[in-house]
């Protein structure tokens, strides 16, 4: 049986569809991307509560730290959390504690409930489950305690404990090493193109992640769902 992955545009000026198809049946490892994927997040939901306390408007906050290079360094694990609190209380002048910032900082996520049991289903047939994610420890936290479902994975790759972020190779390579899957023997499940590329040039299935009918029915039309 063949699938052939959600396609992607590859140049946006009338372009060129790629597709990768690969056989279902050399699956042995699901992989999948974790926010807007299996959770959620809404970061102005952190932004309102650290305003409230703050000098500045949310909205505000938000514009400062989306051109900073605080988050990235954060989720490449170059800075603590420490360090990302005392940036956040130095531009919006913050009252609350390193506590209170941690609360408000992971409370932003929700479960995607149709593709945590699609990954049930996919484990109970019998295949690997990986969560693959560019993230913190702070969220990672957050979740593990937040959603039960969180801990029924065969393994995590986050890219603060590997000093590396999708769609770099090496990230790619450490999920290969830990699962002891390549290629065609892993599906990867991402919303972000550019990581689902990089995968693809690894050989390895992909689904670009576009809503969860979607990649369910990719998964069905495979022949991965019993």
């Amino acid at each position: 049986m063949v699938l052939v992955a959600s396609p992607w545009t590859s140049a946006p000026q009338g372009g060129i569809l790629s597709r990768l198809i690969f056989v279902a049946t050399m699956v042995k490892a699901v992989v999948f991307d974790l926010g807007k994927v299996l959770v959620n997040f809404d970061y102005m939901i952190a932004a309102r509560r650290i305003a409230a306390r703050a000098n500045i408007s949310a909205e505000q906050l938000m514009a400062m730290l989306v051109g900073s290079p605080v988050f990235p360094r954060y989720e490449r694990g170059l800075i603590s959390r420490e360090q990302v609190f005392e940036e956040v209380r130095r531009v919006s002048g913050f009252q609350g504690t390193m506590e209170e910032f941690a609360v408000f900082f992971g409370d932003v996520f929700s479960e995607i409930k149709p593709m945590i049991e699609l990954q049930a289903a996919l484990r109970k047939g019998g295949l690997a489950t990986y969560v693959f994610s560019n993230t913190n420890d702070l969220a990672i936290e957050h979740i593990r305690r937040a959603f039960p479902f969180f801990g029924n994975f065969d393994g995590y790759i986050f890219s603060y404990e590997h000093g590396l972020l999708k769609p770099e190779a090496g990230l790619y390579e450490v999920l290969e090493r830990r699962s002891g899957r390549r290629g065609g023997e892993l599906l990867y499940l991402d919303d972000r193109p550019e990581n689902t590329q990089a995968g693809a040039a690894r050989g390895w299935g992909v689904i670009l992640h576009e809503s969860p009918e979607k990649s369910r029915q990719a998964i069905r039309n495979a022949g991965l769902l019993v």
